[in-house]
Parts: structure tokens; C-alpha cells; sequence
């Protein structure tokens, strides 16, 4: 079976081509420029020549793109944007418009000079001519793709609450990283971003869906040395979150999830030792503009899980008092993430599950950790 799993990051996105019949070794993958990433050149390319901007397209990661958008208008540049497009920037038009954006509709006039630059998260046709220079059959038989989505916030409530509200219902509801992942029905209202990543890809191949954090951690504990521990402390350092797991296998015991650009080594280092002492509240990370903590029921168990990290901040702990072990499933840290979206395709598609996780080598680690 053939998956093409895409992990959209800040800084980049992730792209694996997992073939079950091969040698996991042997699957494709590239490492490209982040979508807003993307964007955010395109933007700054006619900042510099003082051109208006005209964003088109759907609901994106904002990061980069809505940077540069900032620089734009300070620098007194003109900007305009339909508004699927400017619901990248904040959930309410409104918001929006406060910034300088005028937003308008598809059929509005445009003044003559505007550089066009479309928003999405996704660009299958890109990925299929990056294969096809490599003379690469670009038919799959699934898609398993992957964000960070906050969700669409009700006026006047916090993105970052809103978000790990997300988390802590999962968790509540099944207590398992793999219950992160759905199928394109199963998809929430209100994860607005995640919707329209799906609703990109088309309907070709069946899809999965999973957040980053829990596919970066769901990537980690393929790392035999991660996965062969009866419990562990995963974290992932993103490019702009953190987010920690305290886990026994795919189990959830606890959480936190902050920004990678507002905490230092030494805080990461505090927090992570109180989330698994069981003293980190909630307060602490979200007063320090990060996104909260959460323990599951019966979650703590006070012992002295193995620390691993990964992602492509994981440099911060170079030389921590945690001595975290660097993760690397599959001899590959960079596609942690898209093994644990392929790992979430197996689960959301039993019929396909045996094959792909022998494959993956998590057949026996996956039962063990439900027990």
C-alpha cells in the first residue's frame, strides 16, 4: 500500500512516500519550505518592489505569511484579500480589517499591479511534479496529512485556551494519541484549518488527518529505544510549538503545550521536570503565553519516565539537565511526524492496519500500549 503522507509545519513541510512492500528505509521523502513559509517570500518579494498584495485562496497557517503581511502595511503598502484567505489571519473579518487588509470579494476590483498570492496548505499538484522529475508513480492509495490547528475561537475567547481546550477533549474522550487522528467526517467543526487541508486534497484516496504534536509523537516511540520503554516523556520541539507528552506507550498521562520561541532552555527544563512530578499547573504555561497543561485521570504515576525530543528545534536541549535522548525512528528525525501519520492511517483504516504497521515495525508495540 502506498501512502503519501504530508506533515505542514512552520518551517517546513514533510512529505514521505510510504510504500508497505518496501523496506521503510527505502521510502521517498522530501523536505520542502513550509506553505506559509512560501507565502511569506511572495509577500515580502512585493514589499520590496511597493506593490499592493491580493491574498486569494482558503484558510492557512499564519506564522511567516502574516508577519511579512504586518511588514506590508507598516511599510504603507496596500493589501486586499478574499475572504476565505483572510480567515488566516483571524477567524473575525472584522480583526482582520482592523489590521489594514481590505478584505473583499472574488468578483471585486483589484487595482492593476497587486501581487497575487494564493493561501493553502496544500499543493498536491506541486508534490506530483517534484515525483514526477523522478520518473515517480504519483498514484496513492491514501492520504494521511497533518497541522497545527487552533481552531476557530468564539469572539473574545483565547486562540491559545481555544486550542488546548482541543487537546484536553481528545484525551478526555479517548485517552490515546492515536485518538488525535480522524477521517474527513469525523473532522470537528471548528478545526477550520484542518477542514480545508482535507478539503484540498480531493477525494481521489481515502484520508487521515492528524495534529503535528501527537504524529511527532506517535513518530518518537518507533524510535526502538523510545518505544521498548515502559514510559516515556516526549517532546516535541517545533519550529513554533512545544508540546510534551507523558506517556506509557500511546497512553496520555499528562501534557503541556507551549511556544518554542517564548521559553528557554531552562524553562523547558522546569516545566518538563514539574509535569512529570505532577506539580506544573495549568497557570504557568498559559500565563507565560504558552497554551496549558493537562493531567489525565489516574495520569501521574510519579515515576522517571525515558525523555526523548524530537523536531527541528530539538537543538535547545543540546546538553539539558533532562539528558533527552534524540529521537530518530527509522534512522529519520525530520519525518518523525509523517511516520506517525502513517501509523494513524493504519488505525483509522483497520482493514489496511496489519500491513501497514508490520511494516512500520509497531504491530506488537501498538496492542501493548492499550493494556
Amino acid at each position: 500500500m502506498r501512502i503519501l503522507a504530508i506533515d505542514v509545519g512552520t518551517g517546513t513541510q514533510d512529505i514521505l512516500l510510504f510504500d508497505s512492500t518496501q523496506p521503510i528505509e527505502n521510502a521517498l521523502q522530501l523536505i520542502m519550505p513550509s506553505p506559509t513559509q512560501i507565502a511569506a517570500g511572495r509577500i515580502r518579494r512585493a514589499t520590496e518592489a511597493r506593490r499592493a498584495v491580493y491574498l486569494t485562496g482558503v484558510i492557512a497557517g499564519g506564522g511567516p505569511c502574516h508577519w511579512a503581511l504586518e511588514d506590508h502595511l507598516r511599510a504603507g503598502l496596500a493589501a486586499f484579500a478574499t475572504p476565505d484567505a483572510a480567515r488566516t489571519f483571524d477567524d473575525d473579518l472584522e480583526n482582520v480589517e482592523r489590521l489594514g487588509v481590505r478584505v473583499v470579494s472574488d468578483d471585486e476590483a483589484i487595482p492593476s499591479g497587486a501581487e497575487r498570492v494564493e493561501l493553502r496548505d496544500l499543493d498536491l499538484d506541486a508534490v506530483r511534479q517534484a515525483f514526477d522529475a523522478f520518473d515517480v508513480d504519483t498514484s496513492f492509495d491514501g492520504l494521511a496529512l497533518g497541522c497545527l490547528d487552533h481552531g476557530a475561537a468564539p469572539p473574545g475567547y483565547s486562540d491559545r485556551l481555544f486550542r488546548f481546550d482541543h487537546l484536553r477533549r481528545v484525551v478526555e474522550g479517548q485517552n490515546d494519541l492515536l485518538g488525535f487522528a480522524f477521517v474527513p467526517d469525523e473532522l470537528p467543526d471548528y478545526l477550520t484549518r484542518a477542514r480545508t487541508l482535507v478539503a484540498c486534497a480531493g477525494s481521489e484516496a481515502p484520508i487521515v488527518f492528524l495534529d503535528t504534536g501527537p504524529a511527532a509523537a506517535l513518530g518518537a516511540l518507533q524510535d526502538p529505544l523510545v518505544g521498548g520503554e515502559e514510559e516515556q516523556l516526549v517532546l516535541n520541539l517545533g519550529n513554533m510549538h512545544a508540546l510534551a507528552f507523558h506517556l506509557r506507550g500511546t497512553r496520555i498521562l499528562s501534557l503541556y503545550e507551549h511556544h518554542t520561541g517564548e521559553v528557554t532552555r531552562e524553562q523547558i527544563e522546569d516545566f518538563t521536570e514539574r509535569l512529570i512530578s505532577g506539580k506544573l499547573p495549568h497557570e504557568d504555561v498559559f500565563g507565560s503565553k504558552g497554551h496549558g497543561v493537562f493531567y489525565a485521570a489516574n495520569g501521574n504515576t510519579g515515576g522517571a519516565p525515558f525523555v526523548a525530543v524530537t523536531g527541528p528545534q530539538r537543538g535547545k536541549l543540546r546538553d539539558s539537565s533532562l539528558k533527552p535522548y534524540f529521537a530518530s525512528p527509522h534512522g529519520d528525525m525530520m519525518v518523525a511526524g509523517c511516520f506517525g501519520l502513517v501509523w494513524a492511517f493504519a488505525e483509522k483504516y483497520p482493514e489496511r492496519r496489519e500491513e501497514i504497521t508490520a511494516a512500520l515495525g509497531v504491530a506488537k508495540t501498538d496492542v501493548a500500549a492499550r493494556l
